[in-house]
């Protein structure tokens, strides 16, 4: 399962792997409301988004409930383990089978790979959350995470974090109005600056782009029966 939002959209653009990993991917779930805005200028309105954080902790419960196990993967150094501890507090019958955090660039270290591939299937988990950053997470999950036998690997960004308290989530009025970005980048300027601002600019740009060539198709001259006619005028 992946969870794109805006700056997926933006290296899908130029990452053949990443899309690849997509292709592949069985679910797709919106996370940003950047995504709903721009399904609904291109005519193909998603139904909602899911934060990453609630996912996780929907799934969680779910998991709880039917006696699965969950196995965390990334985080900046222990978050994960602090994310465990907050979900086994919420859902106390949550077997959460293990947890790992690779060093970073250890996706170019068939050692490293071959560590956190042993880890997980020593513990046999139902789901594993990546928090590993997009492309990495999803290029792991696709090239090294279905390899495992796992059922269900679910990117999940920064939600460890989240969830362990090391950073704090966006004020529920800012999650409703969609603005959790905002208050990211409030949090961490010097960090995010690059992918918020800029990146966002390179989105819209996409959308635009995509709407135009919507448009310039749809205003394209067909034939019906001999007569021309055209798409934007066809009733």
């Amino acid at each position: 399962m992946v969870t794109p939002n805006a700056q997926h959209v933006v290296l899908l653009e130029s990452d053949a792997g990443l899309r690849e990993a997509y292709a592949c991917a069985d679910l797709v779930v919106a996370d940003g409301v950047s995504l709903l805005l721009a399904s609904f200028v291109l005519g193909q309105q998603l139904r909602g988004r899911v934060a990453g954080v609630d996912l996780v902790e929907q799934l969680c419960g779910k998991a709880a409930e039917l006696g699965l196990r969950v196995f965390l993967l990334g985080g900046h150094p222990g978050s994960a383990q602090l994310a465990a501890g907050k979900l086994r507090s919420r859902f106390p019958r949550l077997v959460v089978a293990g947890d790992c955090c690779p060093a970073r660039g250890f996706e170019h270290d068939e050692r490293q790979l071959q560590e956190v591939r042993e880890a997980i299937r020593a513990v046999c988990p139902d789901i594993v959350f990546v928090a590993l950053g997009a492309p990495k997470q999803e290029l792991w999950m696709h090239h090294h995470g279905r390899l495992l036998g796992v059922p269900v690997l679910v990117g999940v960004g920064g939600s460890f974090e989240m969830l362990g308290g090391v950073l704090r989530r966006a004020p529920r009025l800012m999650q409703r109005l969609g603005c959790e970005w905002l208050y990211r980048l409030l949090l961490e300027p010097g960090r995010l600056w690059k992918r918020y601002l800029v990146g966002n600019c390179r989105f819209l740009a996409i959308v635009l782009r995509q709407a135009a060539e919507r448009i310039k198709m749809a205003a394209r001259p067909t034939y019906d029966g001999g007569a021309r006619v055209t798409e934007a005028t066809k009733e």
